[in-house]
């Protein structure tokens, strides 16, 4: 995994298939929000940030960038892919065991979050308010 990291800025590149980036992705946004907002705020942020990095690793043969920014408005977190299949959330049915539920997450927990199209690929990506609305 290569990484860069500035005082408000995080990307790191995440192997392809390489679970172990979710809890080091983790880690290295933990150390990111050391100073950002609340403790409360700084573990929704972990969570949502660990289903993207997931999402990305288990549903593409492709490696995958983590972006995670902090400004005036707040965290903004992105996964870029490289496969143009735009991921959709779906509530969990009691078939599929513990699938399927990141995005429902993602979506009940940010403050804003959308998919942004690439040439080639796409990034899910969410906002997060230092302070809890």
């Amino acid at each position: 995994m290569k990484s860069q990291a500035s005082a408000d800025r995080l990307r790191r590149t995440l192997g392809r298939a390489d679970l172990r980036a979710v809890p080091e992705s983790r880690r290295a946004l933990r150390e990111l929000l050391r100073h950002w907002g609340t403790p409360e705020r700084s573990a929704v942020a972990e969570l949502l940030t660990s289903e993207l990095v997931t999402n990305a690793l288990v549903h593409t043969d492709y490696e995958a960038v983590l972006t995670a920014t902090v400004g005036p408005r707040g965290l903004r977190v992105e996964v870029r892919d490289f496969v143009a299949h735009e991921p959709r959330p779906r509530p969990r049915s009691t078939e599929e065991g513990t699938n399927g539920r990141g995005l429902v997450l993602v979506e009940s927990l940010a403050d804003e979050w959308g998919v942004r199209r690439h040439r080639v690929g796409k990034s899910v990506w969410f906002e997060l308010d230092a302070k809890a609305a």
